[in-house]
């Protein structure tokens, strides 16, 4: 017979609030007080005297485009969410107890990528620099890198790579699930979908016949907005029923943003292809392919191995084709002398937490 949920103890989520001085006036308007969720193991309340006293590995979950911390305290139908899992998993001894951190980094363009942008905000600053010294003062974590981590899915994978490779002394350990990579694959095969998107917001209808291509391109293919941009934002901004499509394309503007920001252009970002005739800005994409993890191992070898632990998986049906991009990752770290450990499974992108099974304890054998 099955174990219910309530048959061990479920440990405590309790929900913090904090101002940041990074996130204020950020580009977006989004807000720089945040209500943020942390999970506390059952053995965190428990003993007495010096019992009390004890302190826990703490491991930071990095939300996917769109989702933020909450998204993952949620109650889930047909499934658990993450703190009644890991209390799960910490009750059958399959992980060591620990904190979770559940950050709210949701933006106006839908998230981020867990980097420094000038059209975006600082949130690399904000987890590292700013939430990382709240928490060990709130709470009574490990307060060193070799006790710390981060996880995260999609764009939460990507976030934890990135801050592998450049944040290295914050983070003992991370773990990417079918994170962001390989953007010729990922992100460039997108683009005419959000193209499309974009031309409902011409400043000009188009007209049946005879057209001169080079003029309607015009303002248009040059990396700058010519104005469909901000009426598109405009437009998804003043309502919440979004289509796919729509989605979409906020997501790939999200990523202008977040890979080719220029406080000088319109909206402070540019965009990778014209507009008009959906031809490569090889200037503007080569920007993007500089924020590509697998162009990056290289440089962060020497970073990546200083960590105690990293674990990448992608399931090999994934709809967005993520699983070339991780296989091309495990491959450049294993040529760089990066030790990681990197699964495959017979899924796609979509509803894979259960995969957490794999990685949470993983990251509490690797820290201390």
């Amino acid at each position: 017979m099955a174990i219910k949920r309530a048959d061990w103890p479920a440990g405590r989520v309790v929900t913090v609030e904090f101002t940041s001085h990074v996130l204020a006036d950020n580009p977006l308007g989004d807000p720089a007080c945040r209500a943020f969720d942390v999970w506390l193991p059952p053995q965190y309340a428990q003993g007495s005297g010096r019992g009390r006293g004890l302190r826990f590995p703490v491991l930071y979950d990095l939300a996917g485009f769109t989702s933020s911390g909450r998204a993952h305290t949620n109650w889930r139908n047909f499934d658990e969410n993450v703190p009644e899992r890991v209390a799960r998993l910490v009750h059958e001894k399959k992980m060591r107890p620990c904190l979770i951190v559940f950050p709210d980094c949701f933006t106006a363009l839908g998230g981020n990528q867990y980097v420094n942008s000038s059209a975006v905000g600082n949130y690399a600053d904000y987890l590292t620099r700013e939430l990382i010294p709240f928490i060990d003062a709130e709470f009574r974590t490990k307060a060193s890198r070799d006790n710390r981590g981060c996880f995260g899915r999609s764009s939460g994978g990507y976030g934890a790579m990135i801050h592998g490779m450049k944040y290295s002394r914050y983070w003992g350990a991370i773990a990417n699930h079918s994170g962001d990579a390989y953007f010729d694959f990922l992100y460039r095969i997108d683009w005419p979908n959000t193209l499309n998107t974009l031309a409902k917001y011409r400043s000009r209808k188009r007209r049946e016949g005879a057209i001169d291509v080079e003029r309607e391109e015009r303002g248009a293919d040059t990396g700058y907005d010519d104005g469909r941009v901000a009426r598109f934002l405009k437009d998804v901004w003043s309502r919440s029923n979004l289509s796919g499509d729509e989605i979409h394309c906020l997501m790939n503007l999200a990523m202008a943003a977040t890979y080719d920001p220029d406080p000088t252009a319109p909206n402070g970002f540019l965009l990778p292809f014209n507009l008009e005739t959906g031809e490569l800005i090889s200037a503007r994409w080569r920007q993007w392919l500089k924020h590509d993890p697998i162009n990056l191992v290289k440089r962060y070898a020497r970073n990546l191995k200083t960590l105690r632990g990293i674990y990448i998986d992608c399931g090999w049906r994934d709809q967005y084709q993520m699983h070339y991009g991780a296989r091309i990752l495990s491959k450049r770290l294993r040529q760089a002398g990066v030790e990681h450990r990197y699964e495959e499974f017979p899924d796609t992108h979509s509803r894979i937490d259960y995969r957490l099974e794999r990685s949470l304890p993983f990251l509490t054998r690797a820290l201390r």
